[in-house]
């Protein structure tokens, strides 16, 4: 019998391996928004709509400890990196962890 679901099922799968999937899942989400914001600020978006400034506010929660880490003088250089940086970590990090947690 089939569901109509296009992702598989996952009931028959350790608790591991769905903890993998959620992990790996919620690294791609928090680098999305990053990136999603770095291109709307490079893109000189709207900043008074809401869907702008929900980005942002996102954005700027996932990488409030980045902020100033770099200083250079070029602003759009400088703006991609402090939030290009954790876009980066949570993709390493959260990918790592959910790569072990399938291993084994």
């Amino acid at each position: 019998m089939t569901t109509g679901h296009a992702h598989p099922d996952t009931r028959g799968e350790p608790a591991s391996k769905r903890t993998a999937l959620i992990i790996h899942t919620i690294a791609d989400i928090a680098a999305a928004f990053l990136g999603l914001w770095i291109l709307l600020h490079l893109l000189g978006a709207n900043q008074a709509n809401v869907f702008v400034q929900f980005v942002e506010g996102m954005a700027n929660w996932l990488a409030g400890w980045s902020q100033d880490i770099f200083t250079m003088e070029n602003e759009q250089v400088r703006f991609v990196l402090n939030y290009g940086l954790p876009a980066l970590v949570y993709l390493f990090i959260g990918h790592g962890i959910a790569a072990k947690m399938r291993r084994g």
